[in-house]
């Protein structure tokens, strides 16, 4: 099978699992596992950032972020179809308390003029915005890049009604490689930032989220109150760090599969790729086939390819490291000889 569901089902490279044998450990919750102590240094400092901090997931960095910056009765403020939203089986409710107020973007991008406006004034009626979240790269925008111009009109906007801004970032790196733009150019407009370690970098697990050293500080207890204190750490730490080191400047192979890709989509006859494909998703609607997008799923699945359905008639495809060129070619040649031509 060749696999394009998600970059989430890369498998870790050897010399991550080689780096996992090896590394050294201590207990992470006592501070004394090394590390986990490395990775989140090197984190930091590639983030620009004062301090980092190790979690499990993309999922629970996100949500330690919410935690930490609100209070129960805050409203937050993010776009429609962000993960945040859309995918953290409204965590930020049932954990942090506090309620959302979604924003609809342009390829991701909220504009700056309505997220002023939906800031609430002081008003005893109202919740206080307590947070503003961005997501780069937008996963339901196809992997579309939040530019750091919006980033940085939001940032300000937020800075002037003092509320902090946090970026969910778990595909921050695809947006560096396809823009040319070093990191911090993106993470200075922002207070917090959170960034995957496995999907295009390929570790097994975890997560990292950024910040001032206040902010770590707090983050650090909420984690543990998620029970996300870790013993012996090192172990999963140190195929991150491999990732975090070694795998981000591969991230441009993963573009040019998409690009691949969406031409062969496009010769298709009834799909229309409908995103710009600015990194490693490309997402298409199948509804010219007579198919829906369950339907359209199957039908790959007998021919050897995994998709994942994004809608009634919108299918995704995600290019990864275990996808390689030539399994892309293949791609192209099942689409081709099943779908005829435009």
């Amino acid at each position: 099978m060749i696999d394009l569901r998600s970059d989430t089902v890369t498998k870790p490279i050897e010399a991550m699992r080689k780096a996992a044998y090896e590394a050294e450990v201590g207990d992470d919750v006592y501070g004394e596992d090394p590390t986990v102590q490395k990775l989140e240094e090197e984190a930091a400092g590639i983030l620009g950032k004062e301090e980092a901090l190790f979690v499990t997931s993309g999922t629970q960095g996100n949500q330690i972020a919410v935690l930490t910056h609100t209070r129960p009765g805050n409203e937050i403020l993010l776009e429609t179809n962000s993960h945040i939203f859309y995918y953290e089986s409204g965590a930020v409710a049932a954990l942090a308390g506090v309620q959302t107020r979604t924003i609809t973007g342009e390829n991701g991008e909220m504009a700056p003029v309505e997220v002023e406006a939906a800031i609430r004034t002081e008003d005893q009626h109202f919740p206080e915005t307590g947070l503003i979240c961005l997501e780069n790269t937008h996963n339901r925008a196809g992997g579309a890049i939040v530019s750091p111009q919006n980033m940085h009109s939001i940032h300000t906007i937020a800075k002037k009604h003092s509320i902090p801004v946090h970026v969910d970032g778990a595909r921050l790196f695809n947006a560096v490689a396809a823009s040319g733009l070093s990191v911090k150019e993106f993470t200075v407009h922002c207070d917090t930032v959170q960034i995957c370690l496995s999907k295009g970098l390929g570790a097994p697990v975890g997560s990292i989220i950024a910040g001032d050293h206040s902010f770590i500080k707090r983050a650090r207890k909420w984690r543990k109150r998620l029970g996300g204190g870790l013993r012996q750490a090192g172990v999963i730490a140190a195929p991150g760090l491999v990732a975090l080191t070694q795998m981000r400047d591969r991230l441009s192979e993963d573009h040019d599969k998409a690009e691949i890709l969406k031409e062969a989509l496009q010769s298709c006859k009834g799909i229309e790729v409908i995103n710009g494909v600015d990194t490693n998703i490309v997402v298409a609607d199948v509804s010219g086939t007579g198919m829906t997008s369950d339907q359209f799923v199957d039908s790959l699945k007998e021919k050897g390819i995994l998709a994942v359905s994004f809608g009634p008639s919108l299918v995704r495809f995600t290019t990864h490291y275990d996808v390689s060129m030539n399994d892309m070619k293949k791609v192209s040649n099942i689409l081709g000889g099943s779908f005829s031509s435009k």
